[in-house]
C-alpha cells in the first residue's frame, strides 16, 4: 500500500502559523479538534511532550516527527504541517525545521505506526524534498508529491522500518584515538569498519580497545596477584595515535538486509546473543539495527 493512501488533505496545513515545534503540534491537534474528534487532548499533548523529553523527534533535513502511542486515541492519526519560514527549534543538522509530521496511535498498534513513521522519514531523505515542500500551497499537491515518490507501507514490519540510517564508521587506517573519540561523542560501544567504497569490513568495539590495553587479561584473571611492570591503560594512551583500526577490528559480525522481516532478525539476535546487526545492500553498509532500538521503537514507542 502507498503511504499517500493513508493521508487526508483535511489533516494537512501548508502554511503553519506556529513559530516552534510545540506550537505546530498544538496547531495540528486543533485540526482534528475542529473535525469534532472526541479525544482527551490534554492527555494526548502530555504523551507527545513525554516522548519529546525522552528524545527530540527533530529528524534533520528540515523534518520533525513528533508522535505518541496512547490509549487516548482509537485509530492512527497522521497530521502534516509545513512552515514556509521555518520554526525556531534547534535541529541535529542545523537545517531549519519546515515540516512537522505528527503521528498519534493507540498503544495496541505498532506495525502500521512504525511503517508510517519509516515511510515519512524515507520521504524526508529523498533529494530535493524540502525545497518541493516549501513551494506547496495545496494539501492535495503534497499528497501527490508523496504518491509520486512511491513510498510504500509494507504488509510486515521490516528492518528498514526500524534501522538507523546514519551509521558512524571508521576505516582501517584510522587511529585508536579517533575510535575512542567517536565512541565518546556518539555514546556508542562499537563502530563499523568500512573501506573507501563503503564496503563493510568489520567491527571495532569498546571491548577491543580494552583488550588492546590488557593483552594478558587471561593471566590477570587466573592470578589476581599478578604484578604488572607498567600501568596498561597509561601505556595504551601513549600509543593511541600509533595503533590503527586495522590492528584491532574483528570480522565476526552479523548482517541482514533492509527488506528482512524484523521478527527474523530479532529472533536471530536472541539466539546468537548479539546486540547489533549491520544492514547491507550489495555488500555496502546502509544501516544498523541495535537490539535496544527494537525495545525503544517497537515496545516503548
Amino acid at each position: 500500500m502507498k503511504l499517500a493512501n493513508l493521508l487526508m488533505d483535511s489533516r494537512i496545513i501548508t502554511d503553519l502559523k506556529a513559530r516552534t515545534k510545540d506550537e505546530a503540534v498544538q496547531e495540528l491537534l486543533a485540526v482534528i479538534k475542529k473535525e469534532g474528534v472526541d479525544l482527551d487532548y490534554d492527555k494526548v499533548l502530555q504523551s507527545i511532550h513525554e516522548r519529546e523529553e525522552i528524545e527530540s523527534t527533530s529528524y534533520g533535513r528540515g523534518f520533525a516527527f513528533p508522535h505518541a502511542r496512547t490509549d487516548a486515541v482509537k485509530e492512527l492519526f497522521i497530521l502534516i504541517g509545513i512552515s514556509k519560514n521555518g520554526l525556531g527549534d534547534p535541529t541535529p543538522d542545523n537545517v531549519p525545521l519546515h515540516a512537522v509530521c505528527l503521528l498519534l496511535t493507540p498503544s495496541t498498534i505498532a506495525k502500521l505506526y512504525l511503517q508510517t513513521l519509516s515511510g515519512l522519514s524515507a520521504f524526508a531523505r529523498m533529494e530535493g524534498t524540502l525545497d518541493k515542500l516549501r513551494s506547496i500551497t495545496n494539501p492535495r499537491d503534497l499528497i501527490k508529491l508523496i504518491s509520486d515518490a512511491n513510498v510504500m507501507v509494507d504488509k510486515e514490519l521490516m528492518v528498514k522500518d526500524v534501522m538507523r540510517h546514519n551509521v558512524v564508521t571508521v576505516k582501517p587506517d584510522d587511529t585508536l584515538k579517533r575510535v575512542a573519540n567517536l565512541m565518546f561523542r556518539y555514546r556508542l560501544s562499537a563502530l563499523a569498519v568500512i573501506d573507501d567504497a563503503g564496503k563493510l569490513l568489520g567491527v571495532i568495539s569498546d571491548r577491543d580497545l580494552i583488550k588492546a590495553a590488557l593483552p594478558d587479561y587471561k593471566t590477570l584473571i587466573e592470578n589476581l596477584n599478578y604484578s604488572m611492570d607498567v600501568e596498561p591503560f597509561e601505556e595504551l594512551l601513549k600509543r593511541e595515535d600509533k595503533i590503527m583500526v586495522s590492528q584491532l577490528y574483528r570480522t565476526d559480525f552479523e548482517t541482514t538486509t533492509p527488506d528482512t522481516r524484523i521478527v527474523e532478525v530479532a529472533a536471530m539476535m536472541i539466539f546468537r546473543d548479539v546486540t547489533r546487526v549491520f544492514v547491507t545492500s550489495d555488500d555496502s553498509l546502509v544501516g544498523i539495527l541495535l537490539r535496544k532500538d527494537i525495545v525503544n521503537m517497537i515496545i516503548r514507542g
